[in-house]
């Protein structure tokens, strides 16, 4: 069942949202080659909660830690650790965070230093594919044709797309109906409604689609060891239209980089 948002309650979900917004930004700031994992996890918890909110994956179904870090083959669910990342790297980064009793849950694809350049295309077609699905999130249209422009635009550079990974509904509880997958066959699935909040997240392997599981229980790897890219936004249907809870730019002021990718996806400026 799709549980509907007010206008009040959306406002709720963007502060949440943009919790994990200002934490991403805040590991943004240390990514580089040294640094370990774990010491990303132990920033964000410290930022989460200097934000008068809560870890949202920390303890959830059993998780250890308050961040996914999933580098290189790794698709999603790494589970941070010791090991230093090295120049080359790249590292998804899921972080999720409660506030008013509302989850925020986003993503991030991040280089470790210079990266090669069949990965750094990677990494850009995966993010453009997330605005390609976010465009689709709109009162009329269905399931799958989020899914279909995801995958028709990720196999299109020849890119293989994560069949058993999808994104969801999100609320109260981190996952709600419908799930939203990164393919699927225009006007298939449940139809969309205002005050609908949903995580978009494209999961794209540079091979194989096939993925496999470890037996720690969550750690999820390409088939091939190859490189997989994982972007994520939490959107609402406001007036018919997506509107974007999260965003990037805290990450990319750390970065130094100059975006204007989100702007059709807001109805008022953002202020950081």
């Amino acid at each position: 069942m799709i549980v509907v948002k007010t206008r009040e309650e959306i406002e709720l979900m963007r502060e949440a949202a943009l919790v994990v917004s200002k934490t991403l930004g805040e590991v943004a700031k240390a990514v580089k080659p040294g640094v370990t994992t774990l010491e990303l996890d132990k920033i964000a918890e410290e930022c989460i909660r200097d934000q008068d909110a809560i870890p949202g994956f920390l303890g959830l179904y059993d998780f250890p830690n308050t961040l996914c870090m999933s580098p290189n083959s790794q698709v999603v669910h790494g589970i941070p650790n010791n090991t230093p990342l090295v120049e080359g790297d790249i590292i998804s980064i899921d972080c999720g965070a409660i506030k008013h009793g509302f989850y925020g849950d986003h993503a991030y694809t991040f280089p470790v230093g210079e990266i090669a350049t069949e990965t750094e295309k990677l990494l850009q077609v995966t993010k453009e594919s997330l605005y390609v699905g976010i465009r689709e999130f709109k009162v009329g249209n269905r399931v799958g044709d989020v899914g279909y422009a995801i995958q028709k635009y990720c196999e299109d550079h020849g890119y293989g797309v994560v069949r058993e990974l999808v994104g969801h509904g999100l609320g109260r509880t981190m996952h709600e109906d419908p799930e939203m997958p990164n393919y699927g066959k225009r006007g298939r699935g449940k139809k969309f409604i205002e005050g609908q909040v949903v995580a978009i997240e494209p999961m794209i392997n540079l091979g194989t689609h096939r993925i496999k599981q470890h037996r720690d229980g969550w750690t999820i790897t390409t088939q091939d060891n190859k490189p997989s890219a994982h972007f994520e936004h939490d959107v609402a249907i406001v007036d018919g239209k997506p509107e974007l809870l999260s965003t990037f730019a805290y990450i990319y002021d750390a970065l130094g980089i100059e975006s204007d990718e989100e702007n059709e996806f807001r109805q008022k400026e953002l202020v950081l």
